[in-house]
C-alpha cells in the first residue's frame, strides 16, 4: 500500500511522489494550512494539507483526529530554512499531500499517545496495544530484537546451535514451584511448564550437540517484583569440554560485541571478579554495585575485649562487627539517622549503631561513651574516616550483618546519588552448593542440583555438605544479576549423592530424575553452562527499572494481565474433560 516509511524520508528523496500509510500523531490547524504528524514504525514525518493544491485532502484534514490510520499521496519537499526541526530525523523535509484516505477512525484513546505523561500501569497494560505505539515503548521492542539478532549472530559464528527444548514436560524438584497443566489424555496426570530447560540442555551435551544455544520461555510460580515475571526469556546456553574460565572468556567476547554493535558502548574486558565470601564481607551483597566505592569493614577484632555490652554479646555468640563509611554523612539531621536506624531493622538487624566524626579525631555518638579511645581511635584508622564523615555500625549473626549494611549501602548510593555512569560487570564466583532452606531447616540447593562441587571441597559433601562449594558463577551488571551457570555433574555416581544429601531416597530420583541418572550412565562428556535473563539484560541496556518495560505483554506485580483478564475462570465442561473439579 506504501512507498516509503514515514521516518525514512530525507532530502534525497525530494520531489518523489510518494504514498505512506500510518496513525496521524499530532494535527495543528493554522487557519488556512493543516499540518499533520503522520507516523509509523520507523517514525514521524510532516505533512503538509493546502486547500491550494487539493481542496478535498483539505476538508478531509479538518476532520483528522489523533490515532486515525490514514493513506497520503503527495511529494516530499525541503523546508524552507527557519521551519527545519532539527529535533527530527525527517526534520529537513515534508510531504505536500495531494489526496488523503481514511483506512479507520479512532475513539479517544484513554491516554495521550504523543505526549509523556504519567500514566498508571495497569491502564497501560490494559490498554498495552496503545502504549507500545509510545516512540519509547516500541523502541524498547525494537533494542529487544537488534539484542537477540546481535546475540544470534554471534553464537552462530562460534559453532553453537540453537535448538527448541519443550514446553509441555514433567514436574521435577528444582527450587521453585511449577506451573501445572493438566493432561486430557492421561486422567489425574499433568505437566509442568519448564523453570528452564536444564535437564534438556544436559541431555543434548549427552547427546553429542557440543555447543547449544536457545532463547527459552522459563515459567516460575513465584513471588514477582520489577525484575521478576512468572514468565521470563533466557538466553539459554551449555557447552561440552569447556572450563569455567573458557566459558567466561567466551561471554565477555559475546558482551563486548554486543554492547559495542547495540550501544556503541566498549566494555572493560576483563571483568572484575570476586568470591561469593568476598563479596558479602566487602559489599553485603552477592551481586553488589560496583561503580561506587563503598565498603564494608570487618572490625570485630577491634572490639575483642569491648566493655560495650550490644557488640560483646555479639561476640560471644559467634558473630560479627562490621562498619560502613558514609563519606559527608556527619551533616544527617538526626531524623535521616533514624530512618536508615528503621530501615536497617526492617532489613532484619536488632538496631543500628553510629559515630559522627568531627575535627581533631572528635567522636560523638549515644554510643560514644561506652567506647574506649582506643576503640575510637581504631575504629576511624580501619574504616578510613575523617572529619564529617558517619560511620554505621551492625553487630549480629555473621551473615544478618552482610545483608543488612549491604541493604543500607545500596540505599545510601541511591540518596547520595554515588553510582555513576557506565557499565559495571562482575563476575561472582564460589557459591556454596548448599544452603539450610529458611522454613524447614532441611539441606537445599543454593542454584540447582545438577552443579558439579569443586573438587578441593568434595569430601566434606558426607558429613560437613555445607562447607561444599559448587563450580558456580553469576554475572552482575550494576548491581544486577544478569546470568548465572557452572559446571554439570557428568557422572551418574555424584549425581545420585548430590541428591541423597538433599533428602531424596532411592526412589525419589528414580521418579524424579531416572532419565538424566540413565543418560548419564551413557558416556556423559563433562559440560557446563549459564543462562542470561534476557528481560533484565535489555531492561538495564535501555536505562529501565522494571523489566515490564521490555516485555511485550507482561504481567502485573501479582500476575495478571488487565489487557486479558487472565488468570480466569474456566468452564465447568472445560474442567470435566480434564476430570477435574471445581
Amino acid at each position: 500500500m506504501r512507498t516509503h516509511y514515514c521516518g525514512k524520508l530525507t532530502t534525497k528523496d525530494q520531489d518523489e511522489q510518494v504514498v505512506l500509510c500510518g496513525w496521524v500523531h499530532r494535527r495543528r490547524d493554522h487557519g488556512g494550512l493543516i499540518f499533520i504528524d503522520l507516523r509509523d514504525v520507523s517514525g514521524l514525518v510532516q505533512l503538509v494539507f493546502d486547500p491550494g493544491r487539493s481542496g478535498g485532502a483539505h476538508r478531509t484534514g479538518h476532520s483528522l483526529r489523533p490515532e486515525d490510520v490514514i493513506e497520503i499521496n503527495g511529494a516530499v519537499v525541503r523546508r524552507s530554512p527557519e521551519t527545519v526541526n532539527p529535533d527530527l530525523p525527517t526534520g529537513d523535509v515534508e510531504v505536500n499531500v495531494t489526496a488523503v484516505t481514511i483506512l479507520n477512525r479512532a475513539e479517544t484513546p484513554p491516554f495521550s499517545i504523543d505526549e509523556p505523561e504519567e500514566v498508571d500501569e495497569v491502564l497501560r497494560l490494559k490498554y498495552r496495544y496503545l502504549d507500545l505505539r509510545r516512540r519509547e515503548m516500541l523502541d524498547n521492542l525494537l533494542l529487544r530484537h537488534q539484542v537477540k539478532r546481535r546475540v544470534r549472530r554471534f553464537l552462530d559464528g562460534h559453532e553453537f546451535v540453537e535448538v527448541e527444548t519443550p514446553v509441555l514436560t514433567k514436574s521435577t524438584p528444582e527450587g521453585a514451584r511449577d506451573f501445572l497443566v493438566p493432561a486430557r489424555l492421561k486422567q489425574k496426570k499433568f505437566y509442568a511448564l519448564p523453570q528452564s530447560p536444564q535437564l534438556f540442555k544436559q541431555l543434548l551435551m549427552i547427546a553429542g550437540l557440543d555447543r547449544y544455544y536457545q532463547f527459552a520461555h522459563a515459567f516460575r510460580d513465584e513471588d514477582l517484583r520489577a525484575d521478576r515475571q512468572p514468565e521470563h526469556t533466557q538466553i539459554d546456553m551449555e557447552m561440552s569440554f569447556m572450563s569455567v574460565a573458557e566459558m567466561m572468556d567466551l561471554i565477555e567476547e559475546l558482551l563486548a560485541d554486543l554492547f559495542g554493535s547495540v550501544l556503541g558502548a566498549g566494555l572493560n574486558c576483563p571483568f572484575a571478579r570476586l568470591t561469593y565470601d568476598e563479596a558479602l564481607l566487602k559489599y553485603g551483597s552477592d551481586k553488589p554495585d560496583l561503580r561506587f566505592d563503598l565498603p564494608i569493614t570487618e572490625i570485630s577484632s577491634v572490639f575483642a575485649g569491648t566493655k560495650f555490652a550490644v557488640f560483646a554479646r555479639a561476640l560471644e555468640n559467634g558473630g560479627a562487627i562490621r562498619a560502613l563509611r558514609v563519606p559527608g554523612g556527619a551533616a544527617f539531621s538526626r531524623r535521616q539517622v533514624d530512618e536508615l536506624t528503621d530501615f536497617a531493622i526492617s532489613s532484619g538487624a536488632r538496631g543500628l549503631a553510629y559515630l559522627y566524626v568531627h575535627g581533631g579525631g572528635k567522636v560523638t555518638s549515644p554510643i560514644a561513651k561506652f567506647l574506649s579511645i582506643e576503640e575510637s581511635e581504631r575504629v576511624l584508622d580501619e574504616t578510613g574516616s575523617r572529619e564529617g564523615d558517619l560511620i554505621l555500625f551492625v553487630a549480629d549473626q555473621v551473615l544478618v550483618v552482610a545483608l543488612v549494611l549491604g541493604a543500607l549501602r545500596s540505599r545510601l548510593a541511591r540518596e547520595l546519588k554515588l553510582a555513576g555512569e557506565g557499565w559495571s560487570f562482575l563476575w561472582v564466583t564460589g557459591f556454596p552448593m548448599f544452603k539450610l532452606d529458611e522454613e524447614t531447616g532441611d539441606i537445599a540447593a543454593e542454584h540447582h542440583p545438577f552443579t558439579l562441587p569443586t573438587e578441593d571441597t568434595l569430601d566434606y559433601i558426607d558429613k560437613e555438605p555445607l562447607k561444599v562449594r559448587g563450580s558456580l558463577f553469576d554475572l552482575v551488571l550494576n548491581g544486577v544479576e544478569i546470568a548465572s551457570g557452572g559446571l554439570r555433574i557428568h557422572q551418574a555416581g555424584l549425581q545420585r549423592k548430590v541428591l541423597s544429601v538433599l533428602g531424596h531416597e532411592s526412589h525419589k530420583m528414580e521418579s524424579d530424575f531416572g532419565f538424566l541418572l540413565d543418560a548419564l550412565r551413557y558416556g556423559a562428556p563433562p559440560h557446563g553452562g549459564l543462562a542470561f535473563g534476557l528481560d533484565r539484560l535489555v531492561m538495564l541496556m535501555a536505562g529501565l527499572a522494571t523489566i515490564r518495560d521490555v516485555i511485550a505483554f507482561p504481567k502485573t506485580q501479582s500476575g495478571g494481565c488487565p489487557l486479558t483478564g487472565a488468570p480466569a475462570g474456566i468452564d465447568p465442561g472445560q474442567l470435566k474433560e480434564l476430570g477435574l473439579k471445581q
